[in-house]
Formats: structure tokens, sequence, C-alpha cells
């Protein structure tokens, strides 16, 4: 269960970063709601995990998720520009990731 609230939290995490950069600064009304809404709920849940799991896998998780998930969402729907040095470097990062997980710090 606290993998799940890992995941969602990255998940979340994309969506805050998404939306501040809609934001502009700040400046757009809906945009700053909406990142404080996911950025809330992000650390939220990556709080309430932590008390099960250890810090630096959860962490590396939740910044994985988030990074590649950023990423990904700018390349697709925000016209950010797609090369296969920024496909291979959140290959990296979501098997970094995998790697530090699978080093055996599970509950």
């Amino acid at each position: 269960m606290a993998w799940l609230l890992v995941i969602v939290a990255g998940l979340l995490e994309t969506g805050f970063a998404v939306c501040l950069k809609l934001s502009h600064g700040f400046t757009r009304l809906w945009p700053t709601i909406a990142f404080c809404a996911f950025a809330l709920g992000s650390f939220g849940l990556l709080t309430l995990s932590l008390k099960r799991l250890d810090v630096g896998p959860a962490y590396a998780v939740w910044t994985g998720i988030g990074a590649a998930g950023t990423a990904i969402y700018g390349m697709v729907f925000m016209g950010d520009v797609v090369s296969a040095l920024k496909l291979i470097s959140i290959t990296l990062v979501i098997v970094g990731v995998m790697g530090l997980q699978l080093s055996g710090s599970a509950h």
C-alpha cells in the first residue's frame, strides 16, 4: 500500500510541475490553484508513505516518476522537443530508480 501512495504521489508531482509551467510565474489563477492542490497531494502522500518505507528508495521513485512523467507530458502535450538523447535519459532515470529499489530496501 505504501508503494501505491508513492506512485500516486509521483503522478501528482508530474501534475504540479506541469501546472507550475502553466501558471506563468503564478500569474494565472487556475493553474496556480491546481499547482497548489497537486503539490499538497503529492507531498502529503509521500509523507504518509514514508511512515513505512525507507526514505532513499521512496524519494527516488517519487522524483523518478515526476521527472520522467513531466518530460514525457511535455513532449506529448506541450510541444517540447523529442530527441533520442531525451528518450534514453528518461529510460536511464527509470532503470536507475528500479535498480535502487531492487538493491534490497523493501520491507
